[in-house]
C-alpha cells in the first residue's frame, strides 16, 4: 500500500475498468459495423440478384419475340418490310357548261392545248431547277410575277448555293444546345432567310423562269399541272411531244378556260365568277371542299350560279392509284376511276326575252337619265316570273353612276339591292286586316285626312277634294293611304278619331303582324331563289307608333325587287308564295360535250299559303284589275293599259331623300310597279319594277316599262311556246 498515495490504487484500478469499458463499447461499436456492413453486402447481393433476373426474363421475352417474327409470322413481317408506299393522283376534268332555255350557250368552254408537267416522286428540287431553265428554252415563257419566297426558293435550287449559303450559317442555325444537327427542313428555313437580297434581283427573264420552277415545284408527286406559257406553236408542240421521253415529266395536253359568251353579258353577274387554276380553292371553304375529294388547285365557282351549283358543273375526277418500293421505284400504275365532264345547267332565262326585257330598262330609265328626272337615281330593275312556277323569264337590271351619267348592267341588284316600295303593299295591307279580323269582305271605310296629334297630316292624293266612302277594293284603285292608316289603327286596337293621341297600345303586336303578313308574299324575308347572298330586305325594330301607320301604305321597311315580284307571283296565281329559280334542270353532254339529256328538273317549290279565303284573294284581284284598266279618272295604273294583253297591277310612290354630288339633300320619290297578265299560251306572268329616286312624281315610266315587258311575252309567246 503506498502510504503516499492511498488513492493510487484506487485510481488504476479505475482506470483499468474504463479502458477494459472501452473496450467493450469498441467492440460492440465494431460488431454493430459489421453488421450493418453484412446487412448491405446482404441486400446488395438480393438487388443484383432480382437485376440479373429481370435481365435474363428481358432476354428471354426477345429472343421469343424473335422467334415468333422469324419463324412462326416470317411472311407476314417479311411484307411490312416490303411494303410498297401508295399515292392517289386526281386529275379534274372539264367543267359544266350553261344554257339558256333554248339551249344557247351562255358560257363556253375554250380548250386550248398547254405544256403539262408531272412531277416524280424522286424528282429533286434541283431536278425541277434544271426542267425549268430547259422548258425556257423551248417555249415562251410569260409570267413575271413572284413572291421574294419564290425567287429565294428558286436560288436555293441550285446545290452550289444551298451548300454555299448553309456554311456560311451560324452554328445555332444548324445545331441545337446540345449540339446535334437541327432537321433538314428547319436548316432549309434559316438559309431562306440568309439569302442576301442582291442575289435574287433578277431580270424578267429569269423571273420568268423561277415562275415555272415555283409552278412545278408546287405539284405533289406524281400529280400533274398545266404550266403558264405563252400560245405555243406547231413547231413547239411537235417537239415537245417527239423529245417526251428526255424531258422528265414535260409533255404536251389540252385545258380549258369557261368564259362568257358576248351576247349573254347582262347576266354575267348572275352567272358568277370561277377561281383560276392558280387561286386555287378559296381559304374559307378550302377545309370542305379538300373533304369532298377536290384538289387545292381545282377551279371551283365563287360566285351565284357558279356557286351555287358547284356540285352539278364540277366534272368528276380521274382517279389514279400509284405504288411505290422502298426505292421509290414504281411498281404499280393503275387508273382506278375515269373522269367525266361536269353536268350542265339549263336556265328559265331565254336569251332573247332577257335582251329585250333589258332594251326596255334602256329605253325608258336611259331616257329618265338623259332628261335630268333620274339625276339621284342608282339604277332601275325589273323582274319577269312565271307565277305558276317560280321560273324566272327575266331579271334586267341597270346601275346608274350619278356622277357621270353611265349606265351599266346589274341583274345582281334585283337581289342584293333594297328600296321602300310604296303603296304596292298595299294588297298585302288589307290580307293583315282580313287574319287579324281588323276589317271584313269588302268593308267600307270613310277616305279622309287622318290627323294625329304631333304628326303631319296624312291624306290621300285626292282627299284635298273631300272625304269619300270607299270599298277595300277601291282603297287599291285609287292607292288610299288614309284607307290602310285606319285598318293599321283597327289592328292596333285604337279607333281613329279627327285630333286622336296616339298611343303604344298594339303597336308592337300590330307590326309583327304586318310583317308576318307581307313575308307570307315574300316581302322582308328571304325568296328562296336558287342564288347565295340574297337580301331578305331591310327591316328594323327601332321604330315609333306612327311608323307603324306609314308601314301600312309602303313607307317604312325596303325589299328588293325580286321580293315584290314574288308578292306579284302570289297574287296572280291565287295566293301560292313560290320560291323564284333560274335553273330549268339539270342536262348531261351529248357526244361532242354539249348540251345532252335532262337528268333532273327543278320542281316548283310552294313555301307558303297566304292566310285568306279565296273570296278576299279575290278582292284584292279586282283591286288590282281595277288600278290598270278602270275608266274612273282617280285610277292609278292608267299607264299600264295594253291593247295587246289584260294587265293586273298596283302602283306605289314613296318619299325619300336622295344626296347629290354636291352633297346636298333633295327630295324624291320611288317610283314602283307590281304587275301581271295571263298570255295567250296560259303562262301567267308577273313583274316588278323599281325605279328609286325619281325626281318627278309624274313620269310613268316604270308603269311603261312594266306593260312592254308583258307585251314583249305575249308577242314573243302569245302564239303558245
Amino acid at each position: 500500500m503506498d502510504l503516499k498515495n492511498p488513492f493510487k490504487k484506487g485510481k488504476k484500478a479505475k482506470e483499468k475498468s474504463e479502458k477494459k469499458g472501452d473496450t467493450k463499447a469498441l467492440a460492440r461499436t465494431t460488431r454493430k459495423k459489421l453488421r450493418r456492413r453484412t446487412g448491405f453486402l446482404s441486400s446488395l447481393t438480393s438487388r443484383l440478384y432480382i437485376i440479373f433476373a429481370l435481365v435474363l426474363t428481358l432476354l428471354a421475352v426477345l429472343i421469343g419475340r424473335l422467334a415468333y417474327m422469324q419463324i412462326s409470322h416470317h411472311s407476314f413481317y417479311l411484307g411490312k418490310l416490303n411494303k410498297q408506299t401508295t399515292y392517289t393522283v386526281k386529275q379534274s376534268s372539264e367543267r359544266g357548261q350553261i344554257y339558256d332555255a333554248t339551249g344557247q350557250a351562255l358560257v363556253d368552254n375554250e380548250k386550248k392545248t398547254v405544256v403539262t408537267y408531272t412531277r416524280s416522286n424522286k424528282a429533286t428540287a434541283a431536278d425541277i431547277l434544271k426542267n425549268a431553265n430547259d422548258l425556257s428554252k423551248m417555249v415562251n415563257l410569260t409570267e413575271t410575277k413572284v413572291s421574294d419566297r419564290q425567287k429565294r426558293d428558286y436560288y436555293l435550287a441550285d446545290k452550289k448555293h444551298y451548300q454555299a449559303i448553309v456554311e456560311k450559317l451560324p452554328d445555332k442555325k444548324k445545331f441545337d444546345n446540345y449540339g446535334n444537327n437541327l432537321t433538314e427542313s428547319e436548316i432549309y428555313k434559316n438559309a431562306v432567310k440568309a439569302v442576301p437580297k442582291n442575289k435574287i434581283n433578277y431580270s424578267d427573264e429569269t423571273l420568268k423562269k423561277v415562275y415555272i420552277f415555283n409552278q412545278m415545284n408546287g405539284a405533289s408527286n406524281f400529280s400533274t399541272v398545266n404550266l403558264t406559257t405563252g400560245d405555243l406553236t406547231d413547231d413547239q408542240i411537235a417537239y415537245i411531244t417527239a423529245n417526251k421521253s428526255k424531258l422528265h415529266g414535260i409533255s404536251i395536253g389540252t385545258d380549258w378556260n369557261q368564259e362568257i359568251t358576248t351576247s349573254s353579258s347582262s347576266l354575267s353577274d348572275i352567272i358568277g365568277t370561277l377561281s383560276s387554276e392558280k387561286t386555287g380553292l378559296p381559304e374559307e371553304t378550302a377545309k370542305e371542299y379538300l373533304a369532298k375529294g377536290y384538289s387545292l388547285n381545282d377551279r371551283v365557282g365563287t360566285s351565284y350560279l357558279q356557286k351555287q351549283y358547284e356540285d352539278v358543273l364540277q366534272g368528276t375526277r380521274t382517279t389514279t392509284k400509284i405504288s411505290v418500293d422502298n426505292d421509290g421505284n414504281v411498281v404499280k400504275n393503275k387508273q382506278t376511276s375515269k373522269g367525266s365532264k361536269g353536268n350542265n345547267l339549263k336556265l328559265t332565262i331565254d336569251l332573247g326575252f332577257q335582251n329585250g326585257v333589258e332594251g326596255i330598262l334602256n329605253q325608258y330609265y336611259g331616257s329618265e337619265v338623259s332628261s335630268g328626272t333620274a339625276a339621284n337615281s342608282e339604277g332601275g330593275y325589273a323582274v319577269a316570273l312565271n307565277a305558276d312556277t317560280g321560273a324566272v323569264l327575266a331579271m334586267a337590271g341597270l346601275n346608274h353612276d350619278t356622277d357621270t351619267g353611265q349606265l351599266s348592267s346589274d341583274a345582281l341588284g334585283n337581289v342584293t339591292n333594297v328600296f321602300v316600295p310604296g303603296s304596292v303593299v298595299k294588297g298585302a295591307t288589307l290580307t293583315a286586316g282580313w287574319e287579324t279580323c281588323a276589317i271584313s269582305g269588302n268593308q267600307v271605310l270613310t277616305d279622309q285626312t287622318i290627323s294625329v296629334k304631333g304628326s303631319n297630316a296624312i291624306k290621300s292624293w285626292f282627299t284635298d277634294q273631300g272625304s269619300r266612302s270607299i270599298t277595300a277594293t277601291q282603297a287599291l284603285e285609287y292607292s288610299s293611304n288614309t284607307y290602310m292608316v285606319q285598318v293599321a289603327l283597327k289592328m292596333m286596337g285604337q279607333e281613329y278619331y279627327p285630333g286622336m293621341t296616339l298611343t303604344d297600345t298594339g303597336v308592337n303586336e300590330t307590326m309583327k303582324n304586318l310583317r308576318n303578313t307581307y313575308a307570307e308574299y315574300g316581302m322582308g324575308t328571304k325568296t328562296g331563289i336558287d342564288l347565295p347572298n340574297e337580301s331578305a330586305g331591310y327591316t328594323t325594330d327601332d321604330y315609333k307608333p306612327g311608323n307603324v301607320l306609314t308601314e301600312a301604305f309602303g313607307q317604312f321597311d325596303s325589299y328588293t325587287p325580286m321580293q315584290l315580284a314574288q308578292y306579284a307571283a302570289t297574287v296572280a296565281n291565287g295566293g301560292n308564295r313560290i320560291a323564284p329559280h333560274l335553273v330549268q334542270g339539270i342536262y348531261g353532254n351529248n357526244a361532242d360535250g354539249g348540251l345532252g339529256d335532262q337528268i333532273k328538273a327543278i320542281d316548283t317549290n310552294v313555301l307558303n299559303k297566304v292566310n285568306i279565303s279565296d273570296d278576299q284573294m279575290s278582292l284584292i284581284q279586282q283591286g288590282f284589275y281595277a288600278v290598270v284598266n278602270s275608266s274612273d279618272s282617280y285610277a292609278t295604273g292608267k299607264g299600264m293599259q295594253s291593247s295587246s294583253i289584260s294587265i293586273s297591277g298596283k302602283t306605289g310612290t314613296a318619299e325619300t331623300f336622295a344626296t347629290t354630288a354636291s352633297g346636298n339633300s333633295v327630295t324624291t320619290v320611288n317610283l314602283n310597279v307590281v304587275a301581271y297578265a295571263t298570255a295567250n299560251d296560259g303562262t301567267k306572268v308577273a313583274v316588278a319594277v323599281m325605279y328609286p329616286h325619281a325626281g318627278n312624281s309624274d313620269t310613268k315610266a316604270h308603269q311603261y316599262i312594266a306593260r312592254d315587258i308583258l307585251n314583249l311575252y305575249q308577242s314573243m309567246y302569245g302564239g303558245g311556246h
